[in-house]
């Protein structure tokens, strides 16, 4: 009887993650990941001008700065257990699958914990305008607002009135925000967006000068634009929130992943294998400029 031939392919499929190129857009503290803590010294109210003074000595003021400071984390990936079978007899190299998945697993940790931290206390916000669509984010329920071109606009306005530098702007939305804007424009006004694309700058658009980026989930908050942090009680009423920031307005500090090996472990007949991170992200600006919730109304 003839035997029927099996095929084993030498490549795993691998898992599909979040694009974590927004974190770069940012200032790169990354020379002091090793600290506990990174202080952040704000400049304190200017000296007052005078126009053709005339009265001498002229008063003499003083200055007293702010120190806006943020922890860094450490982040772990559990071990996993690389058996000796596995190693000798699959087709495909499982332990540096392993070792590629634990490290991007990380890498996406560490960006949505940076990108929580960019959002400071009581920050700007923009609820969105537009027609109802449906809640999209987990537990989420009932109908919110659209978000629109005129709610781009607003965002600009308020960027504008603080003087944030017009150079390194950025809007981060995730794809059912991002998909509504994109329906939101006119077909002129699509491929003018588009024209601004830059795939290896993770820029997948650009308008009223922001470059557009793009992930599967950003941001959540409550009713009326309160930040959640996306393991805290899910609620009906959550709505999704997409982050408007100008790159020097906030900061990144990522460490090295180390790896962490115990070769011929004797209880598991293999090799334990496990990786961690030391990083951390915060707003650079004591006075809150630069960076705004856009949530859904």
């Amino acid at each position: 009887m003839a035997l029927n031939k099996e095929i084993w392919l030498n490549d795993i499929q691998k898992d599909f993650w979040p694009d974590d190129t927004f974190v770069t857009k940012s200032r790169d503290h990354s020379a002091f990941v090793e600290g506990s803590t990174v202080h952040v010294p704000n400049a304190g109210t200017p000296a007052t001008v005078t126009k053709n003074l005339s009265s001498f000595p002229a008063t003499i003021g003083s200055r007293s700065d702010n120190d806006l400071n943020y922890t860094i984390g450490k982040f772990y990936a559990a071990p996993v257990v690389l058996n000796h079978a596995e190693d000798v007899e699959l087709s495909y190299n499982k332990r540096a699958s392993i070792t590629e998945q634990s490290q991007a697993a990380l890498r996406e940790a560490v960006a949505a914990d940076i990108l929580y931290n960019w959002v400071p206390a009581s920050p700007s916000t923009v609820a969105t305008t537009g027609s109802n669509v449906s809640a999209h984010i987990p537990s989420a329920t009932g109908n919110r607002k659209a978000i629109t071109l005129a709610d781009i606009k607003a965002v600009k306005k308020i960027f504008d009135a603080a003087d944030v530098p017009q150079n390194g702007r950025y809007i981060l939305l995730d794809s059912e925000m991002y998909n509504q804007l994109l329906g939101a424009m006119t077909d002129a006004a699509t491929l003018n967006f588009l024209a601004g694309a830059d795939a290896e700058r993770g820029v997948l658009g650009t308008y009223m000068g922001f470059s557009f980026m793009m992930r599967s989930k950003v941001l959540k908050t409550a009713t009326g634009g309160t930040l959640k942090a996306w393991d805290d009680t899910e609620s009906a009423t959550d709505c999704a929130a997409g982050l408007a920031w100008q790159q020097d307005c906030v900061s990144r500090a990522m460490g090295d992943i180390e790896a962490y090996t115990t070769e011929n472990d004797p209880a598991y007949y293999g090799d334990v294998l496990s990786f961690n991170m030391r990083a951390g992200g915060a707003p650079c600006r004591y006075d809150k400029k630069g960076v705004l919730l856009i949530y859904q109304g």
